[in-house]
């Protein structure tokens, strides 16, 4: 059972149209998904504004575990309190999407707002 969504930063948060994005992350963690941000960036950056969206972040900088290296995802996890598998990565790079596969978690390759929100619908149905 999908009990976790993990978003990355560039490119799918900073998305001109992220704001629907973070509206389904708040619909989504009112009914009980947790919610992580997991980018490589060195740390810190965009945590702010987006703590009350995020149950928890995970910077590479930080961690010292970059994706697409697997582990990085089974700590984003384990950071959720749920099993890898439990979990979906939204990424905009196709070799980050293919490590948290590797991983366990469920990929969605994020290239609009919009396909992304339908994926996710169908990945956590109402």
């Amino acid at each position: 059972m999908l009990r976790g969504l993990v978003l990355d930063y560039a490119g799918v948060l900073t998305d001109p149209d992220a704001a629907d994005l973070l509206a389904a992350v708040d619909a989504l963690r009112q009914r009980g998904i947790r919610t992580a941000v997991l980018s490589n960036a060195d740390g810190g950056a965009g945590r702010g504004g987006l703590a009350r969206h995020f149950d928890a972040f995970v910077f590479s900088g930080e961690v010292g575990i970059a994706k697409p290296d697997p582990r990085v995802f089974r700590l984003t996890a384990a950071r959720l309190g749920l099993p890898v598998t439990g979990c979906v990565m939204v990424d905009d790079s196709r070799a980050n999407i293919d490590g948290a596969t590797a991983a366990g978690m469920v990929g969605v390759h994020h290239t609009t707002v919009a396909d992304t929100l339908a994926e996710l619908s169908a990945l956590f149905p109402a």
